[in-house]
């Protein structure tokens, strides 16, 4: 079987790894990266093996599919062209820059029987490999994302850049439209929100609560799932996942805590997470979660099947990850109809003392957002 001949188009932090890893895919070839910046691309290029292009039109009869790794703000048109050129695409998140350029995309795609797959790459994190079958019926999660100032994809706020993956992941395990939506952010650094809590309700009665931060000291990746049968902690970074399993006494609730004896209750006190909630904490396997991806894009080309993150879901997570930057930009942090609203204004003064930042919140709110 011929190799799947492959680019990676740009050549930032995310497309070095890209193309690093794509050298390495057994039953691919990775024949070109494509970057406007010579020496980047002329570097990566060099180190895997690959011809440097300057622009993706000159892609045209050379490759199978490509990954794309560009700003945001470039997603929609470098994905277009590239699916006009026969060519099936891996696009990393988000998928556009808002929901009616990834519709576009989607259609296109379609339209081109071509494989269009958004690049959630927690969705092959071996941690929560681990447990997502077993997460039936959620109706309780809780998602925290935060980490200190990247410095880079600075062209979408913090719910674009970094709460999109745990929204992909909640929308993967309720299989439920959204019925609610209330959020509330804070712009620190730039013009873009930086922090960001949402909390969604689902037609299921699932409740989620999401948290993501670019301004946080410390680092954190983790999700917590309540299901009628069990409570799951999903640690993206360190990639362990510890499961608890009610026992028999308490699913059938005939442990009575208050009828306890004192050594009784001295002795479940000691063994609690032995004998009521049963503990189990599992190590994640050993693997590389973007290789895996990328697989999984190989897999679907040859086989002629769906990725296991479509181009649709990429569509369902920017219609919410919409919904949540409108909450986010109409927040009234004063309650009142003439107080302060919006990420910007989070931080701000009240407006008895209004300056030169207050109408820039105001137009702010009121206007359009770039990319998040």
């Amino acid at each position: 079987m011929k190799p799947v001949k492959l680019a990676v188009v740009g050549t930032g932090h995310l497309g070095r790894i890209h193309a690093r890893l794509a050298a390495q895919q057994p039953d691919a070839e990775l024949v070109a990266v494509v970057d406007p910046d010579e020496t980047a691309c002329t570097t990566t290029a060099e180190q895997c093996g690959a011809e440097p292009l300057s622009g993706i039109e000159a892609l045209a009869g050379k490759v199978d599919a490509a990954i794309v790794a560009t700003p945001t703000s470039t997603h929609h048109a470098v994905g277009m062209q590239l699916l006009d050129q026969g060519l099936h695409v891996l696009m990393e998140k988000p998928m556009a820059a808002d929901l009616s350029e990834a519709q576009e995309l989607d259609a296109k795609a379609q339209a081109c029987e071509k494989i269009l797959q958004v690049g959630h790459v927690e969705r092959f994190n071996p941690a929560l490999g681990r447990v997502l079958d077993e997460l039936d019926d959620p109706k309780y999660i809780d998602a925290v994302r935060v980490s200190g100032y990247p410095f880079r994809s600075t062209d979408v706020g913090v719910v674009l850049d970094l709460m999109i993956h745990d929204l992909d992941v909640v929308l993967a395990l309720t299989k439920s439209p959204v019925v609610a939506v209330q959020a509330l952010g804070l712009s620190v650094l730039g013009k873009h929100e930086d922090v960001v809590n949402a909390r969604l309700t689902f037609e299921s009665g699932c409740v989620a609560n999401l948290t993501a931060s670019r301004v946080s000291y410390q680092a954190n990746r983790s999700m917590q799932v309540w299901t009628p049968e069990l409570f799951a902690a999903v640690d993206f970074g360190m990639r362990t996942t510890t499961v608890l399993t009610p026992s028999d006494l308490v699913r059938q609730r005939q442990l009575d805590v208050d009828a306890l004896s004192p050594e009784e209750a001295n002795h479940l006190r000691n063994h609690f997470f032995e004998e009521v909630l049963v503990q189990e904490t599992v190590e994640g396997a050993e693997g590389n979660a973007l290789a895996d991806e990328q697989l999984d894009f190989l897999t679907a080309i040859r086989q002629g099947a769906a990725p296991r993150v479509t181009g649709q879901q990429g569509c369902d997570v920017l219609a919410v990850a919409e919904r949540i930057l409108e909450s986010v930009e109409t927040h009234r942090w004063d309650g009142g109809a003439d107080g302060r609203v919006g990420p910007l204004a989070g931080l701000m003064p009240s407006p008895i003392l209004r300056g030169p930042h207050w109408n820039l919140a105001r137009e702010h709110a009121r206007g359009h957002r770039e990319a998040g």
